[in-house]
């Protein structure tokens, strides 16, 4: 792997990317789990999701920087 001053910067938004998808799935992860229990906490839920909805906000705007802008 590169050094840190050797990459672009479409390569760290990539390897951000991955990390924000991976940590997105594990929050999925969690909220399903937390469905699953009988006496669930509901605040522990609701901050999951709101986590989980930041994370996708934050993947959307990489891949916005990532994708070119095409001129119609």
């Amino acid at each position: 792997m590169k050094i840190t001053s050797e990459m672009s910067n479409n390569e760290i938004l990539k390897i951000e990317l991955i990390h924000l998808r991976q940590e997105h799935r594990d929050l999925d992860s969690a909220i399903d789990a937390l469905h699953n229990v009988i006496n669930a906490d509901l605040l522990s839920i609701t901050r999951l999701k709101r986590n989980k909805l930041a994370i996708k906000d934050k993947i959307a705007r990489i891949e916005d920087k990532l994708t070119p802008d095409i001129i119609a």
